[in-house]
């Protein structure tokens, strides 16, 4: 189910990692700064309640959705009163899990209002549809995780691994020259003739939308 849901979601834009137990779960999250987990209640070597409520305790703040096959009102209060955000009964389709995980990143205080907007550049995280000025233009899937993760931090410069661990999974390569093919190919529907360049490469460093951020 794990890979499945994995495979589903990376197909709709997502970076997904998998893991397979509490404790390398743990160390996952220790390690990359994830935006939301899907965490099971039973899992091996430490379960996905004792999971969730070392997450919170650590201060991570990626949103929880809890899927198990539980589906006693105890069990959702605990994973509730734990800090979970969210409960997910199996079976459930894939469809519906990926709907409820972009409902979490959408919620009032969360990373993304639904149109993101950097110097008149505008993204639709519904339709993945960009639109700047008068034009509009579309995206495939990792072309908007791209995009969508640049617009995140306008102004500032983002690394190749910074956009690697926010719009790829554990099996990228290093070494592949992948991104750069990906922001040329935003470059060519962001940056038009007669327009002001707003996707920049900064040598060395990395990739940056938008003005650079100045200092208060």
């Amino acid at each position: 189910m794990a890979d499945s849901a994995a495979q589903y979601l990376r197909a709709g834009g997502f970076a997904v990692d998998v893991v397979h137990d509490g404790r390398e779960a743990l160390t996952a999250a220790a390690l990359n700064p994830y935006d939301a987990v899907v965490l099971d209640l039973q899992l091996p070597r430490m379960d996905g309640i004792e999971v969730c409520r070392r997450l919170r305790e650590a201060g991570t703040q990626p949103r929880i959705l809890m899927a198990t096959a539980r589906d006693s009102v105890a069990d959702r209060i605990a994973g509730l009163n734990l800090g979970a955000d969210d409960y997910l009964v199996k079976p459930y389709a894939l469809g519906e899990l990926e709907a409820r995980l972009r409902a979490l990143l959408r919620r009032p205080g969360d990373l993304a209002p639904v149109t993101l907007r950097v110097n008149g550049l505008e993204l639709d995280t519904g339709t993945h549809l960009g639109r700047r000025g008068d034009r509009s233009f579309t995206l495939t899937a990792k072309e908007f995780s791209v995009l969508e993760y640049l617009m995140r931090h306008p102004g500032q410069v983002l690394s190749r691994e910074q956009i690697s661990a926010h719009a790829w999974d554990d099996n990228y390569d290093p070494l592949s020259n992948v991104i750069d093919v990906y922001v040329a190919r935003l470059r060519r529907k962001v940056d038009q003739d007669g327009e002001e360049p707003l996707l920049g490469t900064i040598r060395g460093s990395g990739y940056r939308l938008g003005a650079p951020v100045t200092d208060a």
